[in-house]
């Protein structure tokens, strides 16, 4: 399944909860697939919701994934350390 940013922001806002009455401010885009994620050598097994860090510099890949399979990738940092 293929989403642009475009169509994700659009969908935000979520639907009202008890919790966020004016909206959740989170959406699920994309759900299913799995595969495996090696991080500097250990293999682990990775599905839908999972979340994984990898330090900068650290060697990682994905492996053994569905078609369904996608990922999202958050870079973060110090300030000015692009």
């Amino acid at each position: 399944m293929k989403v642009s940013i475009h169509q994700a922001l659009k969908r935000l806002p979520a639907t009202a909860t008890e919790k966020y009455p004016q909206g959740a401010p989170f959406v699920t885009m994309m759900a299913g697939g799995t595969g495996q994620i090696v991080i500097n050598g250990q293999r682990s097994d990775c599905a839908a919701g999972d979340a994984f860090f990898v330090a900068a510099g650290v060697e990682h890949r994905f492996e053994n994934f569905s078609d369904a399979f996608v990922t999202w990738v958050v870079f973060y940092g110090q300030q000015g350390g692009e």
